[in-house]
């Protein structure tokens, strides 16, 4: 699995690969739980998506700072402090009694997650040698999102099976053997090679200028958003329109993010070989019928196939995007800086994904958040396609198709 990774960097790998595995395994495992417990401490729609939203709005605010600072700084301290307020946090949501505190907690997680996910992901991009972005970047992708699928399932069988606080429990849990792994396992922050380190700050102008990184930061945009419906509202359409429980709905949150992790390998080999363009925009598509699909759903099984074709594009499309992402930040000497902006699209995703679905939910119904998330992901699909710097892309390819060739 790691073949294509340099020997001597394969530890570093491991390290970030199991560390991000357990820590957002632990995150997960809540994912399709706050929303009904919101609900029982009589959250309305908008408050729902608060709980989820102010999580990205401090990760937006944060994004920007931590990722230019690890590229000046170093990656090790930033991870390591992020991974230790993650742990501390998870175990303040045991004590959690009101939604106000719940928002807050979620905010002050928002700030620690702006020091893991950016910075951890320029550390994987800074080790990657050209031509492996693709597959280097979908096998980290496999991590994260095989972790966020399997989260989901534990966390319903572990409230049906124990309580909600045994879920926040295990969340800090393991947030804190992910701790363990970075403090131990990475080395110092003076033996990191940071390509730009002695070099000057490069302006954000410079960054906001470039075609190919506001291509795919609209993309990344409004494919998070959709994901933010559906961890928001996917949970309580489960419960109030078919009465499944946390078991199955676990089943439901994990099942997208699975058929996309499973994807992200070998979609990794393909994005080294063939038009990256062309696997966003198809992904795309395909991400937008999935999310126009829950609109129709009268049982358990269409709620499967529509999360899954959700799954699918996501897989389709996101190894291309972050290995486009590793292109870029390398080029410009600046991938804490280019990986952090793509990043805060994440989190704007999130933020406005969720309260465009809550305001949907209040206003009109529950069932049409899924509709409203369609027309974003239709919406950042024929933009990434009209903006994306075709000639940028297709250089890029030419190169790689050169050096690479399907067997």
């Amino acid at each position: 699995m790691f073949v294509l990774i340099p020997t001597h960097h394969k530890g570093i790998f491991l390290t970030l690969f199991f560390a991000i595995f357990t820590t957002v395994t632990g995150v997960g495992i809540v994912v399709p739980l706050l929303p009904v417990y919101a609900n029982d401490l009589g959250a309305t729609g908008i408050y729902v998506g608060m709980i989820f939203g102010s999580f990205s709005i401090s990760r937006t605010f944060l994004l920007p700072l931590f990722g230019r600072l690890s590229d000046q700084k170093g990656r090790k301290p930033f991870i390591v402090a992020g991974l230790f307020a993650y742990t501390l946090i998870s175990i303040a949501f045991v004590f959690s009694e009101t939604v106000e505190t719940l928002i807050l907690l979620r905010f002050i997680q928002g700030a620690a997650s702006a020091m893991i996910m950016p910075v951890v992901q320029a550390y994987v991009g800074e080790i990657t040698p050209e031509g492996s972005e693709g597959y280097a970047m979908g096998l980290f992708n496999l991590s994260m999102f095989l972790s966020l699928s399997l989260g989901p399932l534990m966390g319903g069988g572990i409230k049906d099976i124990w309580s909600l606080d045994a879920a926040f429990i295990c969340m800090g849990l393991l947030s804190g053997i992910g701790l363990l792994l970075c403090i131990f396992c990475l080395p110092a922050t003076s033996q990191e090679k940071i390509k730009n380190r002695k070099n000057g700050i490069l302006p954000w102008s410079n960054l906001l200028k470039d075609k190919g990184i506001i291509a795919i930061f609209i993309f990344r945009y409004a494919y998070t958003a959709c994901i933010g419906v559906i961890w928001c509202f996917l949970p309580l359409f489960a419960d109030t329109e078919f009465g499944l429980s946390s078991s199955l709905t676990g089943v439901l949150v994990m099942l997208g993010v699975f058929v996309s992790g499973l994807l992200q390998l070998p979609m990794g080999y393909v994005a080294d070989r063939a038009s990256k363009r062309m696997m966003i925009f198809l992904g795309g598509i395909i991400s937008t019928i999935g999310m126009l699909l829950p609109y129709w759903a009268s049982s358990f099984s269409d709620l499967v196939i529509a999360v899954s074709i959700f799954g699918v594009g996501g897989g389709i499309s996101m190894p291309a995007l972050t290995a486009y992402a590793v292109i870029k930040g390398d080029k410009k000497k600046a991938m804490g800086s280019v990986i952090s902006l793509i990043t805060v699209a994440h989190s704007l995703g999130m933020l406005t994904g969720s309260m465009a679905a809550g305001l949907a939910m209040d206003y009109l119904s529950l069932r049409l958040s899924f509709p409203c998330g369609m027309l974003i992901m239709a919406f950042g699909t024929l933009v990434f396609w009209a903006v994306a710097d075709k000639k940028s892309f297709l250089k890029h390819e030419a190169s790689n198709l050169s050096s690479h060739r399907f067997p």
